[in-house]
């Protein structure tokens, strides 16, 4: 004899599907949610990477190639799968303190290398309530050399 007081339903198949329907758009967005995040800390890490790089460059080679610095094209070149250009790369020389710009390049000014990125996630709905994210990294390293 059943000791199961609930009566017996034989068909429960519309009940399940309806379920699930509710259910898989919340787990796909949260999925995509997942991926878009994965994105975005790769996206940190990237220009953090390419800023660390290029203040190494840049404190024992300062020279210039059309304007643009061999620490800007290095950092571009690190963040090449976000497509940042070498214009966009932020460079400056300021004094130890870093209270004012350093001037002449001087064994013991600080090299600055800003690394801007403006990230956008890829999934329509979590990019609608986000948008798009700017962010940068900023490296500060003592020049140990001086060149031209």
């Amino acid at each position: 004899m059943s000791t199961d007081l609930r009566p017996r339903r034989e068909n429960q198949g519309g009940q399940t599907l309806t379920e699930f329907a509710l259910v898989i758009p919340l787990v796909v967005l949260i999925f995509l949610g997942l991926f878009d995040l994965g994105r975005a800390v790769y996206a940190y890490t990237t220009i953090s990477n390419a800023a660390r790089e290029a203040a190494r460059v840049l404190i024992v080679d300062q020279s210039q190639t059309g304007g643009v610095f061999a620490a800007q094209t290095e950092a571009a070149g690190s963040a090449i799968a976000l497509g940042i250009a070498p214009g966009a790369v932020g460079v400056s020389f300021r004094s130890p303190d870093l209270s004012t710009s350093c001037n002449a390049r001087t064994i013991g000014c600080v090299a600055e290398v800003t690394v801007p990125y403006s990230y956008t996630a890829i999934t329509p709905v979590i990019s609608q309530l986000v948008g798009p994210i700017s962010m940068s990294s900023t490296v500060r390293i003592p020049i140990e050399r001086t060149q031209p």
